[in-house]
C-alpha cells in the first residue's frame, strides 16, 4: 500500500512538473522545431531525393568525392532521416506528423479552444497505419519517382500479406470499411453543427418575421387612426351644418335630409332628399354600421330636428317625445364609445417607454449638502511661488543648466512648475537632479516630467508647504459632475490645475487601485461609491461589496435593499467569509452568462443597446427579458483573498473582468501588497484602468503603473491614474465616515425594494448546505478512490486541496468532496475549516471502498 501511494506522489509530481507554464512553453517550442524539421528533411527528400538515395543506396567509398554533396535541406542527417522514415517504416503518410507536432506545440505555448492529446495521438495512428496500406494497395509500384515508395516497407509487408490471405479484393473492400468506420464520428459531428446552425438560422428569419408583422400592424393601427380622425370632422361640419328651414312654396315632395352611406368606408355622410317628415335615426340592425357610425347618426338625427316645414304644423308634445327618444339613444351610444375610448387609452399607456425607476418612483437622490463643507480654500501664496522659483533656476545654473522661463501652476497639494530650457540642454540632465532639487527646496516627493507630453516643456511637481484637502462636495456640486453624461460616473478629485477629475467605469472597464497601508485606498472607495450613489436610481445600479476585513463596508450595509446585491441565503449584505467570496463571484459569473443569454436573444452587442430596446418595448418579458441595472463588484483587500482562497477566487475574477463588460458588470479591486504574485499578469492585462497611491518602492509602482512614480507621491490621497497612455496626477477627495454614514442613512429611510437584489443560485461545493440523499455513489467520480486515500494520509481534506493536487476544477472537486461525505469518509463543512477526516488509516478506507 506504501508502495502505491508512493506511485501516485511521484505521478502527482510529474504532473505538477509538466503543468507548470514555462515548461509548457519550452517543451512547446522544442515540438515546433522538431516538426519544421522533419517537414524540410521530408519535403526536400520528396522532391530533391534522387540523388541523395543513390548516395545512401551505395557506399560512400565508392562514390566520388565531388557526390558527397547531399541535397537535402537538412543534409546526410535529413536524408538518413527521410529515406528511413518514408521507405523503410511508412511512406508519405508521415507528413502529417509535422502538422501534429506544430499544433500540439502551439498548444502547449499559447492553449486554445478544446484540445484532446489522446484523440489527437488516435487519428494520427490511425492515419499513419491507414495511409501506409492504402498507399501501397493502389500505387503498389511509381515509376515517375521510383526512389520513394509510397507506402513504405511497412505498407508494402502487409499489403503482401493480406492479398495471398484474402485477394486484392477482400483488401480494398478492408481499406474502404475501415475508412468509413472512421468517419462516422465526424461526420455525426458535422452533421449536428449544420442542424445547429439551420435551427438557428430558421428562429433568426421566425424573429424578424415576428417583428415586421408587428411593424405592418402598428403602420396599419396608425392609418386606421388618422381616418377614424378625419370621419371625426366630416360628422362635426355635418352637424353644422344640418338646420335648413324650407320655403313654404317648395314641392311638397322634396325636402333636404341627411342618410348614412356604409358602402367602401364606415360612416361616410352626403345631403339626399328623404321624405317630408324629420328625420329619425336608424337602428344597427337597420344600417348594420359599427359603434361610431351610431354615435354619427345620432349627432345628425338630434341636428336634423331642427328642420321646420312652414304650413305644417305638429305639437310640441310630438318634438318633445322626438327629442326624448333621440337623447336615449344617444346615451346608449355614449357609453359604447366610452368603453372603446378606455381601450384605446390602454393601449397607448403600452406603446409608451418603460422606465425602470418607477419600481421606486418616490426615491429622492441625496443632496449635497449631506456632505461637509470645508469652507473657503486657500492656495499657494505668491511669496511661495517666486521663492521656489529662484531656487529651481539657481540649483539648475549650479549644474550649468539655464532656462528662458519658468511658471507655476497651483494645485490642491502640489504645484507644477514648467521650466522651458535652452537650447542644446539635454533633458536627462535635468531628470537627473531630482534629489538635488528636492534638497534646495528641502521638500520631499519631487517628481520630474521631462518632457511634458504635448507642452514642449519639462513639469518639476513640488509639494506645497500647506497642502489643501479637496472636498469630496466641492466635485458632486461642481457642474461637470451634475451635468455629466456617462452612464458610471466616478468622480475622484482634482487634479494640479484644480479641475474636477471624473472617469467613466463603462469605459475603462474596471479600475485596480493599490498603495501601502494609510495612503488613501479606503477614503478613495468612498469617494468612488458616493459618486456611484448620487447618480444612479436603485433600479440602474448594483453593488457587490466584499470585505475581507470586515470593517470597511460594513456602513453600506442599510443600502442592502436599495443598492447592494447578495446571494439569497447570505445574512449579510457585506460580503466577508472567504467561501461565500468564493460562491458570489461565480454566482456573478453566471450572472453574466445569463446577460449574455439575453444579449444574444436580443441580437444587440451590449447592455446599452438591449437597456434601450427594453425601455422602448422592443423586448417581450414573458420571452425572459428583463431590464438589466449595471452591476458592480467591489474587493477591498484582493491580497488576503488570494492568500486564502487562491485560483478558486482568481478564477471567476478572471472571468469576469475578460468577459463582463460587454454585460454590464464591472470591477474595482483594491490591495495594499502591490506584489507581482497578488498582481498577475492576467490581472494588469484586464485591468486597464489603475490607481496607485503611494508605494515604498519603484519596485511596486512598475507593478502597479509599468512605470515608475507612485513611490515618489507625498501621501494622504495622493494618486496617479493611468489607462494604459499617460500618468496624471491627482489629489483624491476626502469623504469621511460621518459623511458616509449620513448618505446611507438618507437613502434606507426612503421607500426601498423587499429585499437585496439576490444573484443567481450555484453549485454550493465545499462551503454550503448539501443534500447528500440527491447523492449517486453508483456514479462516483474516476478520481474518487485517489482523493479518498489523499484525504485520508493527510487526515485534513478541503476542496481547495483536492482542487490544486489533481489540477481540476472547482465544481469538479466540490462534487468529488460531497461524494466523500456521503460515503462517510470526510464530515460536513464548518466554514472556511478544513473538513473533519471520519477515517483513521487506509485499512478502514479499504473496507469502506470495497463495500462501495
Amino acid at each position: 500500500m506504501a508502495k502505491k501511494t508512493n506511485n501516485n506522489n511521484i505521478l502527482l509530481k510529474i504532473k505538477d512538473f509538466f503543468s507548470n507554464e514555462k515548461v509548457r512553453i519550452i517543451i512547446g517550442i522544442i515540438f515546433i522545431f522538431c516538426a519544421f524539421y522533419l517537414f524540410s528533411s521530408l519535403f526536400s527528400f520528396i522532391f530533391y531525393g534522387d540523388k541523395d538515395y543513390n548516395l545512401l543506396k551505395h557506399s560512400l567509398d565508392e562514390v566520388s568525392k565531388e557526390s558527397k554533396v547531399y541535397e537535402n535541406w537538412i543534409g546526410y542527417v535529413g536524408a538518413r532521416m527521410a529515406n528511413t522514415i518514408i521507405n523503410q517504416w511508412f511512406g508519405i503518410a508521415t507528413l502529417f506528423w509535422p502538422w501534429f507536432l506544430i499544433r500540439t506545440g502551439i498548444q502547449l505555448i499559447h492553449p486554445f479552444g478544446h484540445y484532446n492529446l489522446p484523440k489527437k495521438l488516435i487519428d494520427l495512428f490511425f492515419i499513419t497505419i491507414w495511409g501506409s496500406i492504402a498507399c501501397a494497395f493502389i500505387v503498389p509500384t511509381l515509376e515517375i519517382v521510383p526512389y520513394i515508395q509510397l507506402g513504405g516497407n511497412h505498407g508494402n509487408e502487409i499489403v503482401k500479406y493480406l492479398s495471398t490471405l484474402i485477394g486484392n479484393v477482400g483488401l480494398g473492400a478492408i481499406i474502404i470499411l475501415t475508412l468509413l468506420i472512421y468517419l462516422i464520428d465526424p461526420a455525426i459531428r458535422w452533421t449536428k453543427r449544420i442542424s445547429a446552425y439551420v435551427k438557428r438560422k430558421n428562429q433568426q428569419r421566425r424573429e424578424m418575421r415576428s417583428e415586421e408583422e408587428l411593424g405592418v400592424w402598428s403602420e396599419e393601427l396608425g392609418v386606421r387612426s388618422e381616418e377614424l380622425g378625419v370621419e371625426e370632422n366630416e360628422v362635426e361640419d355635418s352637424r353644422d351644418n344640418a338646420c335648413f328651414v324650407r320655403d313654404s312654396d317648395s314641392e311638397p315632395d322634396e325636402e333636404l335630409g341627411i342618410s348614412v352611406q356604409t358602402s367602401g368606408e364606415p360612416s361616410s355622410l352626403e345631403l339626399s332628399r328623404v321624405q317630408p317628415e324629420i328625420t329619425s335615426v336608424a337602428s344597427n340592425e337597420e344600417l348594420g354600421v359599427e359603434e361610431k357610425g351610431e354615435e354619427q347618426e345620432v349627432e345628425e338625427g338630434r341636428d336634423n330636428a331642427c328642420i321646420v316645414r312652414e304650413g305644417e304644423t305638429e305639437t310640441v308634445e310630438e318634438l318633445e317625445a322626438s327629442n326624448e327618444e333621440l337623447g336615449d339613444k344617444e346615451d346608449e351610444v355614449e357609453f359604447s364609445v366610452t368603453v372603446a375610448e378606455g381601450e384605446g387609452s390602454e393601449l397607448v399607456e403600452q406603446n409608451n417607454d418603460y422606465d425602470p425607476t418607477l419600481d421606486l418612483e418616490h426615491y429622492k437622490y441625496p443632496s449635497y449638502d449631506l456632505l461637509k463643507d470645508f469652507g473657503e480654500i486657500k492656495s499657494v501664496d505668491a511669496a511661495e511661488q517666486q521663492e521656489n522659483k529662484e531656487r529651481i533656476t539657481n540649483t539648475l545654473r549650479n549644474y550649468g543648466i539655464t532656462i528662458k522661463k519658468i511658471e507655476a501652476t497651483v494645485g490642491p497639494t502640489i504645484t507644477l512648475y514648467e521650466i522651458v530650457p535652452d537650447d542644446g540642454i539635454r533633458i536627462s540632465k535635468i531628470r537627473n537632479l531630482g534629489d538635488d532639487i528636492a534638497l534646495s527646496l528641502a521638500a520631499i516627493g519631487i517628481r520630474i516630467i521631462a518632457p511634458i507630453p504635448g507642452r514642449g516643456t519639462v513639469g518639476i511637481e513640488v509639494p506645497n508647504k500647506n497642502p489643501q484637502i479637496v472636498p469630496m462636495r466641492s466635485l458632486i456640486a461642481s457642474e461637470k459632475f451634475q451635468n455629466t453624461t456617462y452612464d458610471l460616473p466616478i468622480a475622484i478629485g482634482k487634479t494640479i490645475t484644480n479641475e474636477v477629475f471624473m472617469l467613466d467605469l463603462c469605459k475603462l472597464p474596471h479600475l485596480l487601485v493599490a498603495g501601502a497601508t494609510g495612503q488613501g485606498k479606503s477614503v478613495g472607495l468612498n469617494a468612488i461609491i458616493t459618486s456611484l450613489l448620487y447618480k444612479k436610481h436603485p433600479s440602474q445600479l448594483k453593488i457587490v461589496l466584499i470585505d475581507p476585513k470586515k470593517t470597511e463596508f460594513t456602513l453600506y450595509s442599510t443600502i442592502e435593499k436599495h443598492f447592494l446585491a447578495k446571494l439569497e441565503d447570505s445574512e449579510d449584505a457585506v460580503i466577508s467569509d472567504v467561501t461565500k467570496v468564493t460562491q458570489t463571484l461565480q454566482s456573478v459569473c453566471k450572472e453574466m452568462d445569463t446577460r449574455f443569454d439575453l444579449l444574444k436573444k436580443a441580437h444587440v452587442r451590449n447592455i446599452k443597446e438591449y437597456n434601450e430596446k427594453f425601455i422602448s418595448r422592443q423586448l417581450n418579458p414573458e420571452n425572459g427579458h428583463r431590464y438589466l441595472p449595471y452591476m458592480v463588484v467591489i474587493i477591498d483587500e484582493f491580497a488576503d483573498l488570494i492568500m486564502t482562497a487562491g485560483k478558486e477566487v482568481e478564477m471567476p475574477i478572471a472571468r469576469i473582468a475578460q468577459l463582463a463588460r460587454a454585460a454590464g458588470i464591472h470591477m474595482i479591486i483594491a490591495t495594499q501588497r502591490p506584489s507581482t504574485n497578488i498582481i498577475t499578469g492576467s490581472i494588469k492585462a484586464n485591468f486597464p484602468g489603475r490607481l496607485a497611491f503611494k508605494v515604498s518602492t519603484m519596485v511596486d509602482s512598475r507593478t502597479i503603473l509599468d512605470s515608475p512614480g507612485a513611490n515618489q507621491l507625498i501621501g494622504r490621497g495622493d494618486l496617479l491614474f493611468t489607462q494604459g497612455n499617460n500618468l496624471t496626477r491627482v489629489q483624491c477627495a476626502l469623504v469621511e465616515t460621518p459623511e458616509v454614514e449620513a448618505i446611507c442613512n438618507f437613502i434606507s429611510e426612503q421607500q426601498g425594494y423587499t429585499h437585496a437584489f439576490y444573484l443567481p443560485e450555484v453549485d454550493l461545493g465545499d462551503g454550503g448546505d448539501t443534500n447528500m440523499r440527491g447523492i449517486d455513489m453508483s456514479q462516483r467520480d474516476s478520481m474518487f478512490e485517489d482523493a479518498a486515500r489523499l484525504v485520508v494520509l493527510n487526515q485534513s481534506g478541503s476542496t481547495s486541496m483536492i482542487q490544486r493536487k489533481f489540477s481540476i476544477g472547482y465544481n469538479r472537486a466540490g462534487r468529488i468532496m460531497d461524494q466523500l461525505e456521503a460515503a462517510g469518509i470526510v464530515g460536513a463543512p464548518d466554514g472556511s475549516k478544513g473538513r473533519q477526516v471520519l477515517v483513521m488509516d487506509e485499512v478502514q478506507l479499504e473496507r469502506i471502498l470495497e463495500t462501495l
